[in-house]
């Protein structure tokens, strides 16, 4: 009968697509030898240089966490399911971690008509709709994840909510971000969410703060709510989210999505783990791919948010079981959900017993975004010097770093597909005494794969496209789509 190893989505692009391996394994380490035997270029997502676990991935057998001390080690039994969790994004609060308690404010005629469904239920009644009336909520973004949980918390007539968010609305988002509709387009998402939840809810305060959450100034913002809902969609800000939550003592009401996949937990480091007890350093930059890149689901935030919405208002509440030193992991496609349990990391670097982490620091440093110091002798090219060159040059390789559906999508004729997490294996199939342009949708990750093929010695010329495909469309055929 043997095993079965389970495959999230962030790696099954190197398994050609398969979920779920069944092996014949004495022990969890050695399943995981034997997947990197069979699909080499996995070997450095899961395994260091001195072939020890990643700490950005966590190993469950069942749900037991089984990446420390001997874990790895353990027997399996037959039949028994490892499941390999990288970062993508409990069960009853500990004594003492109850939300900070003040005055509650009395509910108008007006409010007790609108919450009724609610007051008539025991766990909540007048006191705990007036709590939620006293609650401050931050909503740290106001996207895939941000927009149910800001409509449901609006909804249930939490009073005061924060909105942390730098973006404006792009149509590309309106495929999952309900709060936002087609006429907000080009808007601030902060202004288009503040309308949007005032109208459903007039009774509430809506606070907007229209900046990118920073080190220098997120201590300031977090300090003023009672809970902290992460809807981030990158690295540097759910590290930063988490610490800044840590330092200020806050819980923090996590949830991350790709493609059909999602996360939900709730760190809250006074009573039990936090992020970093999870994931301890984040994976290498390009593992996995934003929503732009990779796709998500348009259903997937609305449960994961509305998850984290429950969450909110059980904390706000007191009651309940809050998803504390517990991580709901759920898979939409499949339409199952797996619980895994927590624990707090005495060794964490921010909330353990000797934490090295007393500051806020540089996160974009931190999870390896920092912009090389040769950065500025990237050579780049636009689309219209581009255009200009292949219509009379031949010999210009295209390489377009992007994933193969989104070739699919769009492409500049002749371009030569190679997917940036495989860019450095196939890098001989760029010919070093060409030109080459590389290719993506904006000009990130075609940089990026600059940058990883002159690491790897490549000698060639190498010109980044300015803007990528979009500003192809833009600038040259507008028959391309954008997406």
């Amino acid at each position: 009968m043997g095993i079965s190893l389970l495959i999230p989505s962030a790696l099954r692009q190197f398994t050609g697509g398969k979920s779920e391996l069944v092996m014949e394994a004495k022990t969890a380490r050695e399943a995981l030898e034997r997947l990197v035997r069979e699909y080499p270029p996995l070997k450095r997502h899961l395994f260091s240089e001195t072939n020890e676990l990643r700490s950005f991935v966590n190993i469950y057998v069942g749900d037991e966490d089984v990446r420390r001390g001997e874990g790895l080690d353990t027997g399996l039994t037959d039949g028994a399911t490892v499941l390999i969790v990288p970062s993508i994004a409990g069960g009853s609060p500990e004594a003492g971690a109850s939300l900070p308690s003040s005055a509650l404010p009395d509910l108008s005629s007006a409010e007790i008509e609108r919450y009724s469904r609610h007051l008539m239920l025991p766990n909540v009644g007048i006191e705990g709709q007036r709590k939620l009336k006293n609650a401050r909520v931050l909503l740290v973004g106001s996207g895939g994840l941000g927009a149910p949980v800001g409509m449901y918390l609006a909804a249930a007539g939490v009073g005061r909510l924060g909105i942390v968010d730098f973006d404006v609305v792009d149509v590309t988002n309106l495929q999952r971000q309900i709060i936002h509709g087609t006429r907000d387009v080009g808007r601030p998402k902060v202004a288009s969410a503040r309308d949007r939840l005032s109208d459903i809810n007039p009774h509430i305060h809506v606070e907007v703060h229209e900046t990118r959450l920073t080190s220098e100034n997120a201590l300031e913002i977090l300090r003023d709510y009672d809970v902290i809902v992460d809807g981030t969609d990158n690295f540097p800000t759910r590290y930063l989210v988490n610490d800044a939550c840590v330092l200020l003592g806050k819980p923090n009401v996590y949830g991350s999505i790709f493609r059909f996949e999602g996360q939900a937990s709730v760190f809250w480091a006074r009573a039990g783990a936090c992020y970093r007890c999870l994931y301890p350093e984040p994976p290498p930059a390009g593992l996995v791919p934003s929503c732009a890149e990779g796709g998500v689901f348009g259903v997937l935030p609305g449960i994961v948010g509305t998850i984290q919405a429950n969450e909110t208002i059980k904390l706000i509440l007191g009651d309940g079981e809050p998803l504390i030193n517990r991580l709901l992991f759920f898979d939409a496609w499949s339409m199952r959900f797996r619980e895994l349990k927590l624990a707090k990391d005495p060794n964490c670097p921010v909330c353990g017993e000797h934490p090295s982490v007393t500051k806020l620091v540089d996160y974009e440093e931190f999870c390896g975004l920092k912009a090389p110091s040769d950065l500025a002798a990237l050579e780049e090219v636009t689309a219209t010097e581009l255009k200009r060159r292949l219509d009379t040059d031949a010999s210009v390789q295209l390489i377009d770093v992007r994933e193969p559906f989104e070739f699919s999508i769009a492409r500049i004729p002749n371009a030569k597909l190679i997917p940036l997490g495989q860019i450095v294996n196939r890098k001989s199939e760029i010919d070093p005494s060409r030109d080459a342009v590389l290719i993506c949708r904006v000009g990130q990750r075609s940089a990026k794969a600059i940058t990883e093929l002159r690491q790897a010695g490549f000698a060639g010329r190498l010109v980044n496209l300015k803007g990528g495909m979009i500003a192809w469309s833009d600038e040259i055929d507008s028959t391309i789509p954008k997406y």
